[in-house]
C-alpha cells in the first residue's frame, strides 16, 4: 500500500507525463502548420480562391494540401479543428503549477530571503500575474494593430523583461523562471482561446449563412499564430530551467530569462526563412551562439541565496515535525556523510561547482526542509546517490524511511 508521499509523487508523474504529451501535440501541430503556410506554392492548377498548395510525402503516402486564405466558396462537409492541443497543454500545465508550486509553496514557490510571503499571498500574486499577462499582451496587440509587427514584438519583449525582473523579486529563482514560462504559455493559449478560435468561428458562420467572410479575421488569427511560433522555444527552455540551478539560482537569472526570448527569435527566424524558401540566414546561428555564450557566462555569477534559504529561513510546520521525529539525528548523520559532499554550498566532489538542483543538505534545518525529497530519492528509491557512489547502506535507507514515516506526514508540504 502506498503512503501519501508516494501516491502524491505518482499523481505528479501522471500529470507531468500528460502535460509533456499535450505540449508535444500542440508544438508539433503549430510548427507543422507554420512551416506548411510558409512553404505554400502558387500554381496554375489552383482552384478559385485558393492561396497556395503543397505536395508532401509521409508514412508511405502522398498528401496534397491546399490553403484558402480567407475561405472556400462553400463550407466543407468535414472540418478538423485544432484547439484541444492548446487547451490541454494549458490545463495540465496549470494543474502542475497547483500540484508543485501552490500546494508545495513553502518549499518551491516562496523564498523568505527574496520576499517573506504567506502562501495565500504568493498564490494570489501568481494568479494575478498570469491574468495580467494576457491583458497586457492583448492590449499591446490592439494598440499596435496597424504598426510594423517588429514594433509590437519589441513592446512585448519589454513586458517580458519587466516580468522576468518582477518574478525574481517575489518568488524563489526556480519558481520565478517557471512562472515566466507559464506567463508566456498563458498568452499563447489565450491567443487560441480568445482570438484564433472565435475568428475562425465567425468565418465558418459566414460560410454557413452564405455570406462572404471578412479577410480581417484570418489576418488577425495568423498574426497571433505567428507570435505563438516565436514564443514557443523560450517557453520550453523556461519550463525545463527548474532542473538546472545554473539557470534559476544565479544573481542574473532574470537577465538570462530575457536573453532566452531573443534566442527563440533567432532560431525560429532561421527555420521560418528556410520554410518560406527565402534563403538561409546563417547569421541567426551566430547570434544564437553569442546569446547562449552570454547566458553561460552570466550563470557563473554567485548563486543566489535560494540554495541555502532552507537553512536560513524559519522552518515550516512540516519541517519542524520532521526535525522532531524519532531517528532524525541518525538521518542527519547519514545525509551529511553520504550526500553533503555534493549537496553543499561549495561541493567537495571533484568537478562539481554547484549543488545539484540547488539542494543543499549541510545543516539540520536544510535536511528537515528537504525531508520529502530525501525520503523519495534516497529512502524508498535508490535514485540518490547516483550509482550509489557514496555507498549508502540498505539499513541507512531504511532509517530514512522510518524517520520520515515517524513524522506522520506524507503530503506535499513534507
Amino acid at each position: 500500500m502506498y503512503d501519501a508521499a508516494v501516491l502524491w509523487e505518482w499523481i505528479e508523474i501522471a500529470m507531468r507525463w500528460t502535460h509533456v504529451i499535450t505540449v508535444i501535440a500542440w508544438i508539433g501541430s503549430s510548427f507543422y502548420f507554420v512551416a506548411l503556410d510558409l512553404g505554400l506554392r502558387k500554381t496554375p492548377s489552383l482552384p478559385p480562391l485558393a492561396h497556395g498548395e503543397e505536395w508532401q510525402v509521409h508514412g508511405g503516402g502522398f498528401y496534397h494540401v491546399q490553403k484558402y486564405l480567407v475561405a472556400p466558396a462553400m463550407m466543407p462537409e468535414h472540418l478538423t479543428w485544432f484547439k484541444w492541443e492548446s487547451y490541454a497543454t494549458f490545463l495540465t500545465g496549470f494543474a502542475m503549477l497547483v500540484l508543485v508550486y501552490y500546494l508545495g509553496a513553502e518549499l518551491y514557490l516562496i523564498d523568505p530571503t527574496v520576499q517573506e510571503l504567506e502562501v495565500w499571498q504568493a498564490v494570489a500574486i501568481s494568479l494575478a500575474s498570469l491574468a495580467f499577462g494576457w491583458i497586457a499582451y492583448n492590449t499591446l496587440c490592439r494598440v499596435f494593430v496597424t504598426a510594423d509587427q517588429t514594433v509590437l514584438m519589441l513592446a512585448l519583449f519589454v513586458v517580458l523583461v519587466g516580468m522576468s525582473w518582477f518574478y525574481t523579486q517575489v518568488f524563489s529563482g526556480r519558481a520565478a523562471l517557471l512562472h515566466l514560462g507559464a506567463f508566456t504559455g498563458s498568452i499563447m493559449t489565450g491567443n487560441v482561446f480568445f482570438i484564433i478560435m472565435p475568428n475562425q468561428r465567425v468565418v465558418v458562420a459566414d460560410l454557413k449563412a452564405g455570406r462572404k467572410p471578412d479577410p480581417k479575421y484570418g489576418k488577425i488569427a495568423k498574426q497571433r499564430s505567428t507570435h505563438n511560433n516565436y514564443l514557443t522555444l523560450p517557453v520550453l527552455f523556461l519550463m525545463l530551467s527548474n532542473h538546472y540551478p545554473l539557470v534559476f539560482a544565479t544573481e542574473y537569472n532574470w537577465v538570462i530569462a530575457s536573453l532566452v526570448f531573443l534566442m527563440g527569435v533567432t532560431i525560429r527566424h532561421w527555420f521560418n526563412a528556410r520554410h518560406a524558401r527565402s534563403g538561409s540566414p546563417y547569421w541567426t546561428w551566430a547570434a544564437t551562439a553569442g546569446l547562449f555564450a552570454a547566458i553561460a557566462w552570466l550563470s557563473t555569477a554567485k548563486l543566489s541565496g535560494e540554495a541555502d534559504a532552507a537553512g536560513a529561513a524559519e522552518l515550516s510546520r512540516a519541517a519542524l515535525q520532521h526535525a522532531a521525529a524519532p531517528g532524525f539525528a541518525d538521518v542527519v548523520a547519514i545525509v551529511q556523510g553520504r550526500c553533503a559532499m555534493c549537496h553543499a554550498a561549495e561541493p567537495a566532489w571533484d568537478g562539481m561547482y554547484w549543488p545539484p538542483k540547488g539542494v543543499v543538505l549541510e545543516t539540520e534545518a536544510q535536511i528537515a526542509a528537504e525531508a520529502r525529497r530525501i525520503y523519495l530519492q534516497a529512502g524508498i528509491s535508490h535514485a540518490m546517490p547516483p550509482g550509489n557512489l557514496s555507498y549508502i547502506e540498505p539499513q541507512e535507507r531504511l532509517a530514512i524511511v522510518r524517520w520520515f514515516r515517524a513524522a506522520g506526514l506524507g503530503g506535499v508540504d513534507g
